[in-house]
């Protein structure tokens, strides 16, 4: 009989439906564990909890300002030093890709004080991060994004204007915005640069205090972090917006307001972190997307 064969088709699932095409059941909705519901005025609390640190033992993260200050101003001196103008304002855009990095001091500083520690500046200059050489490995890889954004803004600039000169300073400012050409530049190489920016924002945010206290690789560092703030996008959004905003004020006073800002959002993005970041894989649980553990 044709229910005895071996190449018989197996019989339907549910024997009432006579045929019928069973109906498209969706699958049941299971729990984002990376998303936190957080309103978007959580970032003013993060920015206020970063303002406590800073102000909790002051003086490092003040000298942590003035290194970052100082270190910025002879970058630009170099640039005009040396001729190098036109890559003064993809530089201060670029600043925002390797801002992460350089604020690991004061992560761990604000680490410190969670548990009721206190820290010297030259601790926070000298960290030793949980991963290790993976550590390292995001640095470079922040270094590269920085060079490729550079590059793409001096070809930016080579499509609209050409193989020329730069005119100097003086002169670019009225170009750039008295003429249609330094529209369209401004257009364009604002929309590349913020592409650029977000990028980096999303997968530097929380991979460099991850790598901080985490062991784990950088890849993996890098993918969560873009997924948690994926994830949170209402807030991370205003989180952006904010590390913009005084940005925007420490190139306007000339990036001397660097010496509070930058130790502020230092702070800042390690609370941001803290509440993000689930609190089993803060207390250091292995965790890779990438490179699963042996």
């Amino acid at each position: 009989m044709l229910g005895d064969r071996d190449d018989a088709p197996p019989p339907p699932d549910n024997p009432d439906a006579h045929g019928a095409i069973p109906k498209v059941v969706p699958p049941l909705p299971r729990e984002n564990k990376r998303a936190r519901n957080l309103p978007w005025q959580t970032a003013f609390h993060w920015l206020r909890a970063g303002w406590s640190d800073l102000w909790h033992n002051p003086v490092p993260s003040l000298l942590y300002g003035i290194a970052v200050f100082v270190v910025s101003a002879l970058i630009v001196w170099l640039l005009f030093r040396f001729d190098l103008e036109y890559a003064l304002l993809p530089a201060l855009a670029g600043f925002l890709v390797v801002g992460p990095l350089v604020a690991n001091g004061l992560y761990e500083k604000s680490r410190q004080l969670e548990q009721g520690d206190d820290v010297t500046f030259t601790q926070m200059l000298f960290v030793k991060p949980a991963a290790g050489h993976a550590a390292l490995f995001m640095g470079v890889l922040l270094l590269g994004l920085f060079m490729l954004w550079l590059r793409a803004a001096v070809l930016i600039w080579a499509l609209f204007f050409g193989i020329a000169p730069f005119p100097g300073m003086d002169e670019i400012i009225s170009t750039l915005f008295l003429t249609p050409t330094g529209w369209g530049l401004l257009l364009v190489g604002g929309a590349v640069g913020a592409l650029f920016a977000a990028f980096a924002f999303a997968i530097s945010v929380f991979a460099v205090p991850m790598l901080l206290v985490e062991r784990t690789d950088a890849m993996s560092a890098l993918g969560i972090s873009m997924a948690m703030v994926w994830n949170n996008r209402a807030v991370m959004i205003a989180w952006g917006a904010i590390v913009m905003v005084l940005f925007g004020i420490a190139i306007v006073t000339a990036l001397v307001g660097l010496i509070l800002i930058f130790p502020v959002l230092g702070h800042a993005t390690w609370h941001a972190y803290r509440a993000i970041r689930a609190d089993d894989r803060q207390e250091g649980e292995t965790e890779r997307m990438f490179v699963r553990p042996a």
